[in-house]
């Protein structure tokens, strides 16, 4: 970040203790913080500062955030807008970003969460400023990685080995994907398709999606809706719709023994056909809290023996050129990358300041 770019943040919250928190975190981390305790007042503290951006708690009385973005568009178009919500809600994150918030974080967060959103936000800022023509198309991508992210963070929130599944699955899934010679927007489609196959569990009743014992009939019937809750979810979002006929296609089998639409073979778009394998990889040798997992070898060879009836015999053929080695590799590597990620995180932000 250059030092010459502002570094004035505005913390819009009806709660006191809230702002505080907010406040502290950004002041350590070397911003200039000024705080409003509603919309309203928050335009007025705006006025005659070059802010950075705007972090501004969703639900508030009389005026809302997305009343205050809606004016901060007209007032200072330029100014970035980080919603805060307690309300895990895909659909509500979704409208946000739509609306043009830059960035929506779900309450209680951590410090580092809320830093990076806001040096995340700044630094598409700055690129707007340097090149105008080059900035749009990087602020297009980054607004379709910081959506992708949102859902997944409005998941995490409920179960976080979900997440952790999913960005397994990613680099399974593209490891096979390129060993199937695919390339380029294809590939970067089969990555978003795999990281978000799981969204649509936001739909399914917590008593069912964190049940740590098997399923009854009646619970695996509810969670057997996710793809289509998932896909229903995403379909309208333009960057996203080839990821979502991945999402709804993604418990299918080539055999047509699959759900919810029972295709069969070519039938099944190939990211998904790729998914099923990856999938079911990571699933096989990771740990549940009613069993363990199985070796890598053992899987390997399940997968081996489900090819032409689970799976497709091509794709299989490609996950088995991978070998034992490169797949451990891979698993490690995720591995590593989340454990870093939380060496670094600094503690959560304590939740009953953060959850009005």
């Amino acid at each position: 970040m250059e030092t010459s770019a502002p570094r004035s943040v505005l913390v819009v919250d009806d709660s006191e203790a809230c702002r505080a928190a907010l406040r502290v975190a950004l002041i350590e981390a070397g911003y200039d913080c000024f705080v409003a305790s509603n919309a309203p007042d928050a335009l007025e503290v705006a006025q005659g500062r070059d802010l950075s951006l705007v972090v501004t708690d969703l639900d508030m009385p009389h005026c809302d955030g997305l009343w205050l973005l809606g004016r901060f568009k007209q007032s200072a178009p330029g100014v970035p807008v980080i919603f805060l919500s307690a309300r895990s809600d895909v659909e509500v994150a979704v409208d946000c970003l739509r609306d043009g918030a830059a960035d929506y974080l779900v309450k209680p967060l951590r410090v580092s969460a809320l830093l990076e959103a806001v040096e995340r936000a700044i630094a598409v800022r700055q690129a707007h400023a340097e090149s105008r023509q080059k900035a749009d198309a990087e602020l297009s991508l980054a607004a379709q990685a910081q959506t992708a992210w949102a859902l997944l963070a409005a998941l995490e929130a409920r179960e976080d080995e979900t997440s952790r599944h999913s960005q397994r699955v990613v680099h399974y899934a593209t490891a096979i994907a390129e060993a199937l010679g695919i390339r380029g927007n294809e590939l970067q489609e089969i990555g978003r398709g795999a990281l978000l196959h799981d969204i649509g569990k936001i739909g399914i009743p917590d008593a069912v999606l964190l049940k740590p014992q098997k399923l009854t009939s009646s619970e695996w019937a509810q969670m057997r809706k996710h793809p289509e809750i998932g896909y229903q979810m995403i379909r309208n979002i333009e960057f996203l719709s080839t990821a979502a006929s991945i999402v709804l296609a993604h418990q299918e089998r080539w055999d047509g023994g699959g759900y919810p639409k029972h295709l069969r073979g070519q039938e099944i778009p190939i990211g998904a056909r790729v998914f099923a394998v990856a999938d079911t990889f990571d699933a096989m040798t990771s740990d549940r809290p009613y069993r363990s997992g199985s070796s890598f070898a053992c899987a390997i060879a399940e997968i081996q023996r489900c090819a032409g009836s689970q799976f497709d015999p091509e794709v299989t053929r490609a996950f088995l050129s991978l070998g034992e080695s490169r797949l451990r590799g891979l698993r490690q590597g995720v591995q590593a990358a989340i454990a870093a990620r939380a060496k670094r995180s600094p503690p959560t932000l304590q939740p009953a300041l953060l959850a009005s």
